[in-house]
């Protein structure tokens, strides 16, 4: 199968088949999954198959619970692949018998125990890619290089260039970092008689916004950090999609389905595109907006539940609270605390209290604890009562109810003030009150 008798099986008329192959250690970092989308995109944009092949021929990277990342990872973005998993470390036959018939060849030679390919020294290597056009390596700048190490393991080039023809790769689809390796594979795919080349498209680096690569030692690059922080499967998929391509009609948030329709190849920006961790949480803000109460709550349990106030809510508790946070809320990890005053005492910001504590503070408390003890428990109506008791004082009912607010949820801002109120109880509501007004009377007691 390595000597081209396939090539026919390989032109681009075919059904295109692509592969996405991660390091081991791979999955986790976003442009790896930008990569892996990138890829899915393309292979169900044109009705083509999507391989996963797994690089792990590298035994101390490759262990069980790196390969269960990834593996965990693409189902959490919803990318499925075509047929079983291919592992490199299964299929060191063939790239055996491919260096040694460059050896028998005269294409590679023996170097202190290492087999290097040896590359010719006149003309170029080329090759068509489709975000950067034609790209030409002379062929004096490509050192000779390792395709068997000395334990007898075959490199990366190898695996690669012997992978892609054996599984009638038809597009390459990869990083940009990876730009300088492809020559050498093209020069041992042509060494294995390939009749044929896969179509290569090299994805834009991704850059941070002071427009530097995107590094582990300096950015957040963790896929699973923003899966922790609450970011939805789907939301992450849409902000990825947008890493270097964009849809024609400039509509950024849309459905998977109507990306993969949309989705080109021939589309994808060259130019380095940059992470921006605001606008990603605004998409994944609009996701959460657009779901049901039912649905929003059952996406921040997890969340909630990590809580010692939440271990026991149920699911009909967390959808009357959903209400109160979804408008609000762009990453699930930030919703307990925002909800966290319903369900357990509530820390006052010292901030927030000076600011709002202050006259006439302890009369519209006053008149509020007596007004609330008696009314009808309901929305609308605490929301008429502390009106009437703003406008008795010359206030607007925003400066009126920051004394209320402070008391009852322990900070200026937080969701809708009146709902939160019902939900809280008149009980609670009305304790809160009283200690808010204690706090304020010792406080005037010693000259505060």
């Amino acid at each position: 199968m390595l000597n081209g008798a396939a090539g026919d099986d390989h032109q681009l008329t075919r059904r295109p088949r692509l592969r996405f192959a991660p390091a081991p250690t791979g999955l986790p970092h976003l442009g790896t999954a930008r990569t892996a989308l990138f890829n899915w995109l393309y292979a169900r944009h044109c009705g083509g198959e999507m391989v996963l092949r797994i690089e792990d021929t590298n035994a101390e990277l490759a262990t069980a619970a790196h390969i269960d990342q990834i593996l965990e990872m693409l189902s959490w973005l919803g990318l499925d692949f075509d047929g079983a998993p291919v592992f490199q470390s299964q299929r060191g036959a063939l790239y055996h018998a491919a260096v040694d018939r460059w050896l028998d060849e005269g294409r590679a030679y023996v170097d202190d125990g290492a087999v290097r390919f040896a590359v010719p020294d006149e003309g170029a290597t080329s090759f068509d890619d489709i975000v950067r056009g034609r790209v030409e390596f002379p062929n004096a700048s490509i050192d000779d290089f390792v395709v068997r190490r000395s334990d007898g393991s075959a490199t990366f080039f190898v695996a690669n260039a012997v992978d892609d023809l054996d599984l009638g790769i038809t597009h390459v689809v990869r990083g940009e970092d990876l730009l300088n390796t492809t020559p050498k594979v093209v020069l041992l795919r042509a060494a294995l008689d390939a009749t044929d080349m896969p179509t290569f498209a090299h994805l834009p680096l991704i850059v941070n916004k002071q427009r530097k690569k995107l590094s582990k030692r300096r950015d957040d690059v963790s896929l699973t950090s923003y899966r922790d922080q609450g970011v939805l499967p789907e939301a992450m998929v849409n902000y990825l999609a947008l890493l270097g391509w964009g849809p024609p009609d400039d509509v950024e948030v849309r459905p998977l389905d109507e990306i993969v329709d949309l989705f080109d190849l021939a589309d994808v920006n060259a130019a380095p595109a940059m992470f921006d961790l605001d606008k990603l949480t605004a998409i994944n803000g609009e996701y959460l907006r657009a779901l049901d109460d039912a649905g929003f709550a059952a996406a921040v349990a997890p969340w909630v539940r990590a809580e010692p106030w939440g271990a026991d809510l149920d699911a009909a508790t967390l959808s009357k609270v959903a209400p109160l946070i979804r408008e609000r809320t762009r990453l699930l990890g930030d919703a307990p605390d925002r909800i966290a005053f319903l369900f357990a005492e509530p820390r006052i910001d010292p901030d927030d209290w000076a600011a709002a504590m202050t006259a006439p503070a302890s009369d519209i408390l006053d008149r509020a604890r007596t007004a609330f003890a008696e009314s009808d428990w309901s929305a609308a109506t605490l929301h008429s009562e502390l009106r009437a008791i703003g406008e008795s004082f010359g206030l607007k009912l925003g400066k009126a109810q920051a004394p209320v607010r402070v008391a009852t949820t322990g900070r200026a801002v937080g969701p809708p003030l009146f709902e939160s109120l019902t939900l809280l109880g008149r009980e609670a509501t009305l304790a809160r009150l009283d200690a808010a007004l204690a706090m304020l009377a010792r406080a005037a007691d010693f000259g505060e």
